[in-house]
């Protein structure tokens, strides 16, 4: 008896913790529906009394919210091709190759990634002008890479010490190239870490606010997250409405990602601390 009141507690203490947190995101979607009246009234409605998209429709046709939009699914998809593509190649080399300073290299891209990002905005920026390419989206490409790079080289770094080293070596003595035994045997039993990976470099590059706001100020290469806020708040004005309907928007390519590749991030993220 006593165990069945020790679990329904600690249910009924799960779901409050579940309430509390997403109790803003389904705020956040009531109000993106609300009529302009409704949102400071007093005492204020849960439940919209009167659901409208117009504010939908306005955010669509009367701003450059699809523009950013776009920004932004560039910017994430370039980061994340390209940080999994090297992370992938440096992580089986700083497991399956033997050089000197081999471990040394893994604890700096481990103490790389531990260094504050902040800290690396002025001499990108400066480097990104002395290069050409400032205010533009592939100046933030670069930029999200830099902090992007040694966490992946890590995770699949440890992800790839749990694949055994036999299967690589049973395919170089079947006749396969080194690539080849790369990308037939290798590849396939890392795939869980690699997704997992392009998942967190993803959302981190869709997410990113403090690079973008520095190194553009271009509404042609501006992202989301500095583009909305730009459009939308002002220091006499915020307008509410659009928003909440510009953050539903925002979050509904992440949910997407999230509901197809769930199982991906979280076999990743586990099998990434086992060595075998």
């Amino acid at each position: 008896m006593s165990f069945i009141l020790r679990r329904i507690a600690w249910n009924l203490f799960a779901w409050t913790l579940v309430f509390l947190v997403a109790f803003p995101l389904v705020w956040m979607v009531l109000t993106s529906v609300k009529p302009q009246f409704e949102l400071f009234r007093i005492p204020p409605t849960f439940w919209p009394q009167q659901v409208t998209f117009e504010h939908y429709w306005t955010l669509l046709e009367r701003t450059p919210f699809l523009t950013y939009m776009r920004n932004s699914l560039a910017i994430a998809f370039s980061t994340t091709l390209l940080v999994v593509a090297v992370a992938t190649l440096g992580a089986h080399s700083l497991v399956r190759f033997k050089y000197p300073g081999r471990e040394r290299l893994a604890t700096l891209v481990l103490f790389t990634y531990l260094l504050p990002s902040v800290v690396l905005i002025l001499p990108l920026y400066l480097m990104l002008v002395w290069v050409g390419v400032a205010n533009s989206i592939f100046s933030l490409v670069i930029a999200y890479t830099t902090f992007s790079l040694p966490y992946a080289i890590w995770l699949l770094r440890s992800f790839m010490q749990g694949i055994p080293e036999d299967l690589e070596s049973a395919a170089l003595v079947d006749g396969a190239s080194r690539m080849g035994a790369f990308v037939d045997v290798i590849l396939p039993q890392a795939l869980p870490g690699i997704i997992s990976t392009a998942l967190f470099t993803f959302i981190l590059s869709w997410n990113e606010y403090l690079f973008a706001l520095v190194l553009v100020n271009t509404d042609a290469a501006r992202p989301l997250t500095t583009g909305v806020m730009n459009m939308l708040v002002s220091s006499f004005n915020i307008e509410w409405s659009l928003l909440m309907a510009a953050s539903v928007m925002m979050s509904l390519p992440l949910i997407v990602i999230f509901a197809f590749l769930q199982r991906y991030l979280t076999r990743g993220f586990g099998a990434g601390g086992v060595k075998g």
